[in-house]
């Protein structure tokens, strides 16, 4: 199977694919949790957080304090983010050279967006990495349906909005939960370990596990593993 008459969409998650904030933002996590009266290592943060929504995060952070979180609790918090973000936040390093060449036709008819993250999270970080002209109008989240990652309807929802049968989907992930969604839709995954989330827990059917973005164009153009 090749690229050209293989794959017809790909399909990128966001945070610590193309964009370099997975360190970033798992470290105001710890801030944040710690002065709710969390206290969580980064490697735990990972493990529970990395890949899923903020809904998540919130309902996560209620059961363990036994509290209500207010609507607006996050306003403080968001400075935090936003200010490590604009101080520290780069694109995925190579991951424009792979666009570069996913971008041309025997690569690759189409790319798009789908993550956890929200709509304005998305467009602040590809807008302040220069990435954002590359989706427009093809960019998914999480809140557009009913259940985020490890469940597929996220993965379905982006295929379904650009007439792309599963199975002629690829997905580039970086998170156990991103993979977990992709194999539930049933769509090939090119699990990216360059990140914050080590190989062996990525690796698993229907996966194809790297480590350089600059990989990545030859392994789309070469297909899934027979």
């Amino acid at each position: 199977m090749t690229g050209q008459d293989g794959f017809e969409l790909v399909v990128f998650d966001c945070d610590g694919v193309l964009v370099d904030s997975e360190v970033i933002a798992i470290r105001v996590d710890q801030r944040v949790l710690a002065d709710l009266g969390w206290e969580l290592e980064l490697n735990e943060i990972v493990e529970r957080f990395v890949g899923k929504s903020e809904a998540h995060f919130v309902a996560a952070i209620e059961q363990q304090l036994g509290i209500r979180l207010a609507d607006g609790w996050d306003r403080d918090y968001g400075r935090w983010y936003q200010e490590a973000f604009e101080r520290d936040l780069e694109a995925v390093d190579g991951i424009e050279e792979a666009l570069d060449r996913l971008s041309l036709p025997h690569c690759v008819a189409s790319i798009c967006v789908a993550s956890s993250g929200s709509h304005e999270k998305m467009r602040r970080t590809l807008g302040e990495t220069g990435l954002l002209h590359r989706f427009q109008g093809r960019i998914y989240s999480a809140t557009e349906v009913a259940n985020g990652k490890p469940a597929p309807d996220l993965f379905l929802h982006a295929a379904a909005s650009l007439n792309t049968a599963p199975e002629r989907c690829a997905v580039v992930e970086d998170s156990a939960y991103g993979v977990q969604a992709a194999r539930a839709a049933g769509m090939h995954v090119f699990a990216y370990a360059g990140g914050v989330t080590p190989a062996e827990r990525l690796a698993g059917p229907g996966t194809t596990v790297f480590s350089d973005m600059r990989q990545l164009p030859g392994l789309i153009a070469a297909g899934p593993p027979a």
